[in-house]
């Protein structure tokens, strides 16, 4: 059996934030760094970049990119920003789609060519809810796979604190039988979303929503998809292992690694756990406002709510940080320093891939190419999951720690 390292939601250089460098030879480039063997195209609403993509070779529902270290493949990806009104709230909520051909693609946009305008940016803002937008989809063609993205964002995410929904069933209506996966975010992890009663058995992926193509964004989150010695890779292939929930696994970040994991405040520089806010009652004590409520109360509240699940199907997942953060943790330096790159550089030279240095490499091999024993221990300590992270807030990435180390006695 063959692992399939997949981030299928990627922006392009035409999305609002992202890198101007994103093209498809860099993306290709630091995707075989990272360890990748699969990347969605992300932004094929927006015509540039599909001109772009157009230019590939499509079979089987992928599209292969060609150079001189070989092919590499890609699946045609985008997101969507859907703000809208239901039960006289206002809603706003990103959705990732896959599609299985050019053919299928063009017909998505000539119908969102119907409902506003598509050109200015990667990732449009339609007026559309959730359920109209899934059923057109099923409409167009059933193969489109539409995921609830980064689900527990406050701002963007189907059930964040701010513009979202307490159930799927609540935003998709009858369109959420054609649900069948949800998108972690960084600020989540499978256990905490096993938690959620009327999620149970919902296929979990992670993907990095990169805006970059450096190795701390690409991959960062990933799922892990499988294929026999003898199959060829299709996006049917694909498909067919998220709508059963058969593939192996996930990639995940520290949930607390999360821009939004905690509650807080970024202007008063106050951040607190679900436990403190309800006691605050939701105000914040430095300016008397309302806390920006992040992802774990959100879970914890629909737990409560709903009741815990009796999840049957878990896949196995790796809480990983990237290895630059690992680096500029050892050396105390920034992750794009040159010091960090060195190391990095080296690494990669010696075993090929940073999944494979995360994931694989042993610690004795490790100490032999590398001369920072704290760096040996922080790479294996981060493949245990035992690297402690200040969690993040209201817009704010957390922070790795290093581990305390134990005071001599003289």
């Amino acid at each position: 059996m063959k692992e399939i390292f997949a981030d299928l939601h990627i922006h392009s250089r035409f999305s609002r934030a992202c890198s101007k460098a994103i093209n498809i030879p860099n993306l290709v480039k630091w995707a075989r760094v990272k360890g990748l063997n699969l990347l969605g195209t992300g932004d094929f609403t927006h015509e540039v970049w599909l001109s772009e993509l157009k230019e590939l070779q499509e079979k089987n529902g992928i599209l292969w990119y060609k150079d001189d270290e070989g092919e590499f493949p890609f699946i045609l990806s985008s997101e969507i920003s859907l703000v809208y009104t239901q039960e006289d709230k206002g809603r706003r909520v990103h959705l990732v789609y896959l599609a299985p051909c050019i053919s299928v693609v063009e017909k998505i946009n000539s119908w969102l060519d119907t409902k506003g305008r598509r050109d200015y940016d990667g990732r449009p803002i339609f007026k559309i809810s959730c359920r109209d937008f899934v059923a057109k989809m099923q409409e167009i063609d059933d193969r489109i796979e539409v995921i609830p993205a980064h689900i527990w964002t406050p701002w963007f995410g189907v059930f964040g604190s701010k513009s979202g929904f307490d159930s799927l069933e609540e935003a998709f209506g009858d369109m959420r039988k054609n649900i069948h996966a949800i998108e972690t975010g960084i600020s989540s992890d499978p256990d905490m979303n096993w938690k959620i009663k009327n999620l149970d058995n919902i296929s979990i992926i992670s993907f990095s929503d990169l805006h970059s193509f450096w190795p701390w964004r690409i991959g960062r989150e990933a799922t892990i998809f499988k294929s026999e010695d003898n199959e060829k890779l299709s996006y049917d292939l694909i498909l067919r292992q998220i709508r059963e929930n058969s593939f192996i696994g996930t990639i995940e970040t520290d949930p607390a690694y999360g821009l939004y994991h905690f509650d807080g405040h970024r202007k008063c520089c106050f951040s607190c756990s679900f436990e403190k806010t309800k006691e605050l009652k939701g105000i914040c004590p430095k300016c008397n406002r309302s806390l920006t409520v992040g992802v774990e109360y959100r879970v914890e509240e629909l737990a409560e709510k709903y009741g815990q699940a009796d999840y049957q199907n878990k896949k196995k997942y790796y809480t990983l940080l990237p290895l630059h953060e690992l680096i500029s943790l050892a050396l105390g330096m920034g992750m794009n320093s040159k010091s960090c790159w060195r190391i990095y550089n080296e690494l990669i030279e010696h075993f090929k891939d940073e999944f494979n240095i995360l994931l694989n490499v042993s610690k004795e091999d490790l100490a032999k190419a590398l001369k920072n024993e704290l760096l040996v221990e922080l790479i294996i300590s981060n493949r245990q999951g035992k690297i402690k992270v200040k969690p993040g807030y209201d817009g704010v990435y957390g922070q790795a720690i290093l581990p305390e180390k134990q005071s001599k006695l003289f």
